[in-house]
């Protein structure tokens, strides 16, 4: 028996969105190893300790790259989840929105590492709130039109 997927026109925006964030991610694991090399700190410490990190400007480097990346990590079950409820409905949207957050994590990580981790939010990061919003919107009006629809 065999089945098949019926994806809406547009999913080819979806792909390149989730894809976008896939590569966001590695090279935020690029960035963090960077840092964690010229920092010295070994592995499996997530991050330095705080000793360290005021004692060391690479130290406390590595922790905000760290910490960039692993904020980026927190969103991702959102962003896949709103992402791909939303282009049932509306593909283009989703793709775009997914893949424009994906672009305000370089800048949100770009930002973090100036040592001034206030700028993680002045360097374009904070842009990334938009399309989260309107992902959070867009999937939530699409259940609601999905659970309208089978009533």
């Amino acid at each position: 028996m065999s089945s098949s997927i019926v994806l809406p026109p547009g999913f080819g925006h979806v792909a390149a969105g989730l894809v976008t964030t896939a590569w966001v991610l590695g090279w935020q694991a690029l960035v963090v190893g960077s840092y964690r090399k010229k920092s010295g700190i070994k592995y499996p410490q997530l991050y330095a300790e705080k000793a360290e990190a005021d004692a060391s400007k690479e130290a406390f480097l590595f922790n905000c790259a760290q910490r960039a990346h692993q904020n980026t990590i927190e969103h991702m079950p959102l962003i896949i989840v709103t992402t791909l409820v939303a282009s049932m409905k509306h593909p283009v949207f989703a793709g775009y929105a997914c893949g424009l957050w994906a672009v305000s994590r370089v800048l949100y990580t770009l930002g973090y590492t100036t040592g001034d981790p206030a700028k993680r939010n002045t360097r374009g990061g904070i842009l990334g709130e938009l399309p989260l919003f309107g992902l959070l919107l867009g999937s939530t009006y699409t259940a609601f039109g999905l659970l309208c629809s089978s009533a």
